[in-house]
C-alpha cells in the first residue's frame, strides 16, 4: 500500500506540473489596464506565447470558456464593449498547426459598467497665498489607467493648461481663476465627463476690516445698520469689489463696499467680507474677522428720572433721560399741561440731562440712526413748582384726647401774603392721601385706625403743577372707650343702690312693728281736730279739690303771674293709710302726679322756682295746733318743707303748694 501511493501521488503532481506548465505557456493582458469598463470602451487583448521563435501561431480570445475573437497571426484582438452581457471571465490560447501545439493563457475579469464617468477635481486649497501655489488631483472613481486633462477659465476665455500622459493626476497650480479636468485612455482614446469646476483666487496681503454703523453693541429690532467693508492698502489705489458673507446668505461680488439692512431677530451672527481687484475675478484679499451682530427683541422704552418733582421757588430741578444699556441715543423732551402737549427740547448732545424750572408733565423719548430710530416714551413724571406760602392744619374739636366714634373736621389753612388766591386742596392723612378738591376741610369719624399725622398742601386752581409743601403735621391720637374690662361698674352701681333701697325699707318695717295701736290711735285723733279747725278758718283759701287722705300739688309752669287764667297745672296725690296692730304692713305714701287744667290762685304767689328738678320733703310732725300743712315745692332743687303756720307762706312765681289732709295722725315719721 505504501509504495502504490506513493507512485499515484508522484503522478498527480506530475500531471498539475505539466497542466500548469501548459497554461502559463500564454499571458493575456488587456488594454487599458483595468479590470472595470465602461460601455463605449475599446478593450485590448494581446496574446503573446512565451516561445517567440515561431511565427506560425493562430490565437483565439474566449470569454467564459467559449471563444469570441480569433485571428490567423494578430495576436492583438479588440473589442468593443456595448453591453454589460460583455462582463466575464476571459482568456486566449495559441495553436501551433505543424506541430499541434496549443497554449493556454491566464484568465482575465472584466466588468462592463453602464453610464459615462465623471472625472473629480479636488483641491489642496481654493486660496492661493502670495508667491504660493494650490494642489489639484484628479481621479475617475476606482478605475485605472486613466490621464488627465486639465483646464482653467477665466471671464473671457477657457484654455487647456496640460496633458499629463502620467497617470497620478496631481498637478500644482500659481494662478487664479476656474479650473477643471477629465480622464482619457484606450484607443481609440475614451473621455470622461468633466468634472465640475474649482475656483481658485490668489490672496492678497491687504487686510479687509468690516465695521458697522452705527456701531453701538446693541441693536433693536427695526433698527437699520450699515456694513463697510474696509481694504487697508498698501499705498497703492486700487479699484475693488466686494463679497460678503452673513448668518444665513453670502452675497455676489459688487462694486459696493456697504451693505444695508433692516435688522430682525434673524439676523444676529457674524459677518465678514473680502474684496478683489475689478480686473483680477481670481485674486482677492482674505475674509476679514467677523463683525458679530446681536438684535434685541422688543422696542426700547426711555426711562425718565427727575432730580427731584418738586421746584423750589425761583430754582430748577433736573431731568435725566436713558435707554437701559445701549449706547447712541440722543434724546427728545416733552412737556403736558392741561391744554396742549409741547416737545420743549431736541438735544443731539448723548448726556440725556436738562433742567426745567416750569410745572407740568415730562415725558422723553431716544432716537439714533439714519433712518431715525425712536424709542417708546418714558413714563410721565410730574413737576411741581412750590409756593412760599405756609400751610396750617387746625382740627375742630381741639381736645387733646378724642375717642372713637366722635367726628372731626381738619382744617387746611393758606397764609396767603396779602393776595387772595383761589386754592384747592390735598389731604394725606394716616391710610390715605385724597384727591384734589376745592373743599379745604376734611370731616370724618374717628376710629381706632385715625391715629397718626395728618397733612395738607393747597394750589391755585389755575395752575395744577404749582403748589405749596405739605404742611406740618397735625397728630391725631384716638382713644377707644372702655368696653369689656370696666362694663361691669354701672350694674355693680344699680345693684348696690337697689340693696340699700331694700335696706331701708326693711328698716322701715321693724320700726313700724315696733308701734302700738294706741300711738296711731292718739296721733290720728289729735290730727283730726287740728284739720277740723283748720277746713272752718280757711275756707276761703280751700283747693277745689276734696276728699280724705289726698294731696293735690299746684305747680305753676309759666313764669308769668299775671296770667290768672287757666293752664297746665300738675297734682301730685298723696294718701296715708291707717296701719292698726293688726296689719302689721309697713306705712307708706303713695304719691301719684297728675296732669290737669286748674286755675291759679289770685291771692297766692308760689315760692320762687328755679329748674327742671322737682322733687319734695315731707314731714309728718306729732299733733300740733295747725289743721293744714303745706308742701313747697321748688324747681330749683329745693326741699318740700312742712310749714307750721295756718296758711301757705307767700312765695313768689314758680312755686308749688301742697294741701295735705291726714287720716290718722303719724308720729315723728319722716318720708322723703
Amino acid at each position: 500500500m505504501g509504495p502504490t501511493f506513493l507512485c499515484e501521488l508522484g503522478l498527480f503532481f506530475l500531471c498539475t506540473l505539466l497542466c500548469s506548465g501548459h497554461a502559463q505557456d500564454a499571458v493575456l493582458t488587456v488594454e487599458p489596464s483595468s479590470t472595470i469598463f465602461f460601455i463605449g470602451e475599446t478593450v485590448s487583448f494581446k496574446c503573446e506565447v512565451k516561445e517567440e521563435k515561431h511565427t506560425d501561431w493562430e490565437y483565439k480570445v474566449m470569454k467564459d470558456g467559449q471563444e469570441i475573437l480569433n485571428s490567423n497571426t494578430n495576436k492583438d484582438l479588440s473589442l468593443k464593449l456595448a453591453s454589460t452581457v460583455q462582463s466575464g471571465k476571459y482568456s486566449c490560447s495559441a495553436h501551433r498547426t505543424t506541430s499541434q501545439k496549443t497554449k493556454t493563457s491566464n484568465i482575465v475579469s472584466v466588468t462592463v459598467t453602464a453610464g459615462k464617468p465623471r472625472a473629480t477635481l479636488t483641491p489642496g486649497s481654493t486660496i492661493i497665498p502670495v508667491g504660493g501655489s494650490v494642489t489639484l488631483a484628479c481621479s475617475v472613481g476606482s478605475s485605472a489607467g486613466w490621464k488627465y486633462e486639465w483646464f482653467r477659465r477665466d471671464p473671457n476665455t477657457e484654455v487647456q493648461i496640460r496633458t499629463d500622459d502620467q497617470q497620478n493626476g496631481v498637478i500644482r497650480v500659481s494662478q487664479g481663476g476656474i479650473y477643471h479636468c477629465r480622464g482619457r485612455r484606450g484607443n481609440p482614446v475614451y473621455y470622461t465627463d468633466k468634472s465640475d469646476d474649482v475656483t481658485i483666487e490668489i490672496t492678497f496681503s491687504n487686510k479687509v476690516v468690516v465695521k458697522g454703523r452705527p456701531s453701538w453693541p446693541q441693536i433693536f429690532s427695526g433698527e437699520t445698520i450699515s456694513l463697510t467693508c474696509e481694504v487697508q492698502e498698501g499705498g497703492e489705489t486700487t479699484e475693488w469689489e466686494y463679497r460678503w458673507r452673513g448668518a444665513k446668505q453670502t452675497t455676489q461680488w459688487t462694486h459696493n463696499n456697504y451693505w444695508i439692512f433692516n435688522v430682525s431677530e434673524s439676523s444676529s451672527g457674524d459677518y465678514t467680507c473680502k474684496s478683489r481687484r475689478r480686473d483680477d475675478s481670481y485674486s482677492s484679499t482674505e475674509w476679514s474677522e467677523a463683525f458679530n451682530l446681536s438684535a434685541s427683541t422688543g422696542k426700547p422704552r426711555a426711562t425718565l428720572t427727575p432730580g427731584s418733582s418738586i421746584v423750589p421757588v425761583g430754582g430748577s430741578v433736573t431731568l435725566t433721560c436713558s435707554v437701559g444699556s445701549s449706547a447712541g441715543w440722543k434724546y427728545e423732551w416733552f412737556r403736558r399741561d392741561q391744554k396742549t402737549e409741547v416737545q420743549i427740547r431736541a438735544d443731539d448732545q448723548q448726556n440725556g440731562v436738562i433742567r426745567v424750572s416750569q410745572g407740568g408733565i415730562y415725558h422723553c423719548r431716544g432716537r439714533r440712526g439714519n433712518p431715525v430710530y425712536y424709542t417708546d416714551k418714558s413714563d410721565d413724571v410730574t413737576i411741581e413748582i412750590t409756593f412760599s406760602n405756609k400751610v396750617v392744619v387746625k382740627g375742630r374739636p381741639s381736645w387733646p384726647q378724642i375717642f372713637s366714634g366722635e367726628t372731626i373736621s381738619l382744617t387746611c389753612e393758606v397764609q396767603e401774603g396779602g393776595e387772595t388766591t383761589e386754592w384747592e386742596y390735598r389731604w394725606r392723612g394716616a391710610n390715605q392721601t385724597t384727591q384734589w378738591t376745592h373743599n379745604n376741610y376734611w370731616i370724618f369719624n374717628v376710629s381706632e385706625s385715625s391715629s397718626g399725622d395728618y397733612t395738607c398742601k393747597s394750589r391755585r386752581r389755575d395752575d395744577s403743577y404749582s403748589s405749596t409743601e405739605w404742611s406740618e403735621a397735625f397728630n391725631l391720637s384716638a382713644s377707644t372707650v372702655p368696653r369689656t374690662g370696666n362694663s361691669s361698674f354701672p350694674a355693680l352701681l344699680i345693684v348696690g343702690l337697689v340693696c340699700g333701697l331694700l335696706l331701708i325699707l326693711l328698716l322701715l318695717c321693724c320700726c313700724f312693728k315696733q308701734s302700738k295701736d294706741s300711738c296711731f290711735a292718739s296721733t290720728n285723733q289729735t290730727i283730726n281736730q287740728t284739720i277740723n279747725q283748720d277746713e272752718a278758718r280757711d275756707s276761703q283759701h280751700a283747693s277745689p279739690h276734696q276728699g280724705d287722705a289726698c294731696l293735690y300739688e299746684s305747680v305753676k309752669d309759666h313764669d308769668d303771674t299775671k296770667n290768672v287764667e287757666s293752664g297746665d297745672v300738675t297734682y301730685s296725690l298723696i294718701e296715708f293709710k291707717n296701719i292698726t296692730q293688726k296689719d302689721e304692713s309697713p306705712l307708706y305714701a303713695e304719691v301719684s302726679h297728675k296732669r290737669a287744667k286748674a286755675k291759679r290762685n289770685k291771692e297766692k304767689s308760689a315760692s320762687a322756682a328755679a329748674e327742671e328738678v322737682i322733687y319734695s320733703e315731707v314731714k309728718s310732725q306729732p299733733a300740733l295746733d295747725y289743721s293744714l300743712l303745706y308742701a313747697e315745692v321748688s324747681h330749683n332743687r329745693a326741699k318740700v318743707k312742712i310749714h307750721k303756720g295756718k296758711s301757705a307762706p307767700a312765695a313768689a312765681d314758680e312755686a308749688v303748694y301742697s294741701e295735705v289732709k291726714s287720716k290718722p295722725a303719724l308720729s315723728n315719721t319722716e318720708i322723703k
